[in-house]
């Protein structure tokens, strides 16, 4: 996959109409957004484009709209937010139809730097369909309003929708740019080429819970980087594909024979792959999941068939953290335990520290790591937090995302 993209500083937008598709997916109770982490994100490209004297045209999804168009899951809140933001306002296009006649009357009256929102792009009931169905007409009437396109919305980039890259044929159709904004240049920059030209040695981590969610992202990094580390649930698939007895420990039986072919892999390969030594167990998990639990630690092949694995031990956070220390790049992606747990959350923060202590490029693989490094306070010590967790993995098994595929090449 090309990485070499055209972006919003390639172009003059200088009264040109620019198509901007953020990613404003923010989470709302009673109306009130309770984190805007992704508005914030996405201003520096919004501003650079006001500022270049662009009409720009701001379109997302919120939500999975499983009820059809409904208040609950309007971008109204995220307008408001927004103007704020800017200090301007931030005309919003309430229409559920999203590209009808109000969005094309909001369009033709722009001067120079306004700020248009159009609706929830996911009230159209077509936007994630495939082409054939009315994505396709969809995405000509979103390019219909507009003269360039910039996506910036790197969430949803690993989705071929209306609205992310099928847009991008109607632009080009007109003479028209297609770029990427300043957070997808980041995620660029940052995930595309750590895999793809990582400064060595190359650590990568990965936790959370199950193996078939990372099956070709292990066996791409494998290939890849110069140690992997595995932890969280997933790790005891691979114990349990040792010889080793787990308990009771989350298990996908079905992937047993996987994890011996990684392993044997990594021999021929002559990459270390580290698994924990010792673990954290209980007698089952904790209700509710931050529950105070009682806890003890075995050697990782010594889990008594009654008991569960939780967390990695005290020997095995070291083992990892010592595996990082000489690292000049470290990409993690997913939790070494049950993290939202006080009791529970030992192993991910002694990882997340040995990641702000070291020296390399640190990138952390969005979704349920970010959300670690944020809730314990790590966070501004990383390098990079990437802000699509779907889009990230995509990314970390070397495929091609369709959003930043349909972008220009320089």
């Amino acid at each position: 996959m090309s990485l070499n993209k055209k972006s919003v500083d390639d172009f003059n937008a200088k009264g040109r109409r620019v198509l901007v598709r953020c990613d404003f997916n923010v989470p709302l109770k009673d109306g009130v957004i309770t984190d805007e982490t992704r508005i914030v994100a996405a201003l520096p490209t919004i501003k650079k484009l006001i500022n270049d004297g662009a009409k720009v045209i701001l379109c997302s999804h919120l939500g999975k709209v499983k009820e059809g168009p409904n208040e609950k899951e309007s971008l109204a809140p995220v307008a408001k937010r927004l103007s704020e933001k800017l200090g301007k306002e931030v005309v919003f296009v309430a229409d559920y139809n999203v590209t009808g006649e109000a969005a094309t009357a909001a369009v033709n009256a722009m001067n120079e730097g306004d700020v248009v929102l159009l609706q929830n792009t996911r009230f159209r009931g077509k936007e994630e369909t495939k082409p054939q169905d009315a994505g396709e007409a969809f995405a000509k009437e979103l390019a219909d309003l507009a003269d360039d396109y910039v996506c910036d919305a790197f969430g949803s980039a690993h989705r071929a929708h209306a609205s992310v890259a099928v847009v991008t044929k109607y632009i080009t159709e007109k003479g028209g740019v297609n770029a990427v904004g300043y957070l997808m240049q980041k995620e660029i920059d940052f995930l595309g080429n750590a895999v793809e030209n990582p400064v060595r040695p190359f650590v990568a981590i990965l936790g959370g819970a199950k193996v078939a969610d990372k099956l070709n992202v292990i066996n791409n990094l494998l290939e890849k980087c110069d140690t992997l580390i595995i932890g969280g649930g997933m790790a005891f698939t691979f114990l349990k594909a040792k010889g080793y007895e787990i308990g009771n420990s989350l298990v996908d039986d079905e992937k047993l024979d996987y994890c011996k072919e990684m392993m044997a892999k990594a021999d021929s390969l002559g990459k270390q792959l580290l698994l924990p030594i010792d673990t954290t167990i209980a007698a089952g998990f904790p209700d509710p999941i931050d529950a105070e639990i009682e806890v003890s630690v075995v050697d990782a092949d010594k889990i008594p068939a009654d008991k569960e694995g939780l967390d990695i031990g005290p020997k095995t956070a070291e083992l990892y953290a010592d595996a990082v220390k000489n690292a000049k790049t470290v990409v993690w992606n997913g939790p070494m335990g049950v993290f939202e747990n006080p009791t529970l959350a030992k192993g991910t923060i002694a990882v997340a520290k040995a990641l702000a202590e070291t020296d390399a490029t640190t990138i952390i693989g969005g979704g349920d790591s970010a959300a670690a490094c944020n809730q314990l306070g790590f966070a501004d010590k990383m390098s990079h937090i990437s802000t699509g967790g779907g889009a990230s993995l995509e990314f970390l098994e070397g495929k091609e995302l369709p959003g930043v595929y349909a972008a220009d090449d320089k």
